[in-house]
């Protein structure tokens, strides 16, 4: 699906993606310590990229963080800046116009939904954005084999290798810190990136 379509799908059930999600304290705590972790490791600026309804925004700005929101759903926009945290529209396609800017950048399932060939440049930009020394974390649906479709709540997805994915990382110039996998009892397979601009 294209970007745009992913942007109405999510437009169309906002309210009751932010009803089941938009809480830290209905999700995962490992995730909440993965988050925090590596927030209090970043210097500078964090961007949630891809914030939905500003849960992870809000949660690391109350812990003192200096964080932006972008997404491409207004809803979403707005539900962030009502929890006080700046936010505007944006998608990965337009760091390129914010080179250097972020610190961090904190890109949380908000890849899921790129075709596999649109990845390497999604990586680039992130790579991009960051100022030398600039972290990511990057959670996707883990998989054994090849990046992979499925049919996601709201609209087409992608799971990924964990190995493949910080492979292409590595090569859009990232130095991997550290990989993390887990499943959690009745959810799909998870992982997360920490990768640095070196």
């Amino acid at each position: 699906m294209s970007i745009e379509g992913t942007r109405q799908a999510y437009g169309r059930r906002a309210a009751e993606y932010a009803a089941r999600l938009g809480e830290v304290e209905l999700l995962a705590p490992a995730d909440r310590r993965t988050i925090e972790t590596w927030a209090d490791g970043v210097t500078g600026p964090i961007l949630d990229l891809g914030c939905g309804p500003g849960q992870w925004a809000a949660h690391l700005a109350g812990r003192g963080h200096a964080v932006t929101g972008w997404d491409p759903v207004p809803a979403f926009v707005e539900a962030t800046r009502a929890r006080g945290v700046p936010a505007r529209t944006g998608q990965v396609a337009d760091l390129s116009g914010t080179p250097g800017a972020w610190g961090g950048i904190l890109a949380w399932y908000s890849l899921i939904h790129l075709e596999p060939a649109a990845m390497p440049a999604a990586l680039a930009d992130l790579h991009g954005a960051l100022k030398p020394g600039g972290q990511l974390l990057l959670g996707f649906f883990d998989i054994s084999s090849s990046a992979e479709p499925f049919d996601h709540a709201v609209t087409r997805a992608y799971a990924w290798p964990c190995d493949v994915l910080a492979g292409m990382a590595a090569e859009a110039g990232f130095r991997i810190e550290q990989e993390e996998r887990r499943t959690d009892p009745g959810a799909r397979p998870h992982a997360a990136i920490h990768a640095r601009r070196p």
